[in-house]
């Protein structure tokens, strides 16, 4: 009998060394590659679709992407102040400062500058700016940022003047000649494709505009070009900076993989800027 107790505590000895060393396989051991995961808020049209591209490129360096959808301005900045989301991609650096100035409690900064949006204006109603008509009416986003930018477009457009040194905090009340009293409606900016309807002209980001179905470089009666200084960015919390997942997100979207994607799906109508 006692032999016996010695080889069943021998064989469960042995058994229960057996599973331990099968738990410990299992995990990977002190060796295994821990993946990290890097959230990102983005606006659906390109932000995210750029981001779908640089997903394989990460989980090679051991970083699993999340990718937020927003289809606002305000929700993705609030979001990454307040840890739910770990960056995002959706705006321009005048923007951001804009938003910062008016919620300073937010510690938010720009990294890293991905590509260029060119602004537009469109119309359902005319085929050619010069056929604007006197009293037409004009939709502009409704953020001071981007609508100081659909007003410095419209100056371009030799459709308005205004006042010397305004800028991008250019707002309606800064209009000093508007030769074909036009009247302007400020809407938020992702609604303004289905204003399209019931004003003459409507200027809208470019994100907006193809999410609607335009195809700028096709549509648009009259474009920013290649010079415009809104280039969107890539937002962090101050201090996250450094965090290693945060760098390979940066060193993935600054990729030729990326930026031959941005040249060959939008084709001119979204223009990498690296």
């Amino acid at each position: 009998m006692k032999k016996l107790l010695t080889l069943v505590l021998a064989v469960t000895t042995l058994a229960l060394i057996g599973c331990g060393g099968g738990a410990d396989k299992s995990s990977g051991g002190s060796d295994a590659k821990a993946e990290k995961v890097v959230k990102v808020g983005a606006s659906p049209v390109p932000h995210a679709e750029i981001l779908e591209v640089i997903k394989p490129e990460l989980e090679k360096e051991g970083v699993k992407l999340e990718i937020v959808e927003f289809n606002d301005y305000v929700q993705p900045n609030l979001a990454t102040n307040d840890k739910e989301i770990d960056a995002n991609f959706f705006q321009h650096e005048p923007y951001l400062k804009n938003f910062v100035t008016e919620h300073p409690e937010l510690k938010l900064v720009n990294v890293l500058g991905v590509h260029v949006e060119p602004m537009g204006i469109y119309s359902h109603k005319i085929k050619n700016i010069n056929e604007l008509k006197d009293g037409a009416q004009v939709s502009i986003p409704s953020d001071p940022t981007n609508g100081g930018r659909a007003l410095l477009l419209l100056e371009r457009a030799g459709l308005l003047k205004l006042k010397d040194g305004v800028g991008a905090a250019a707002t309606v009340q800064d209009v000093v000649d508007n030769p074909k009293k036009l009247n302007f409606k400020e809407i938020e900016a992702p609604q303004l494709p289905r204003t399209l309807d019931d004003v003459d002209i409507s200027v809208i980001n470019t994100n907006w505009a193809m999410q609607a179905d335009l195809v700028p470089t096709r549509d648009a009666l009259f474009m920013e070009d290649k010079t415009s200084p809104y280039v969107n960015i890539l937002v962090v919390r101050e201090g996250d900076e450094k965090r290693p997942e945060i760098q390979a997100l940066m060193k993935a979207l600054h990729s030729e993989a990326v930026k031959n994607f941005i040249n060959e799906k939008y084709k001119g109508a979204i223009i990498p800027a690296f």
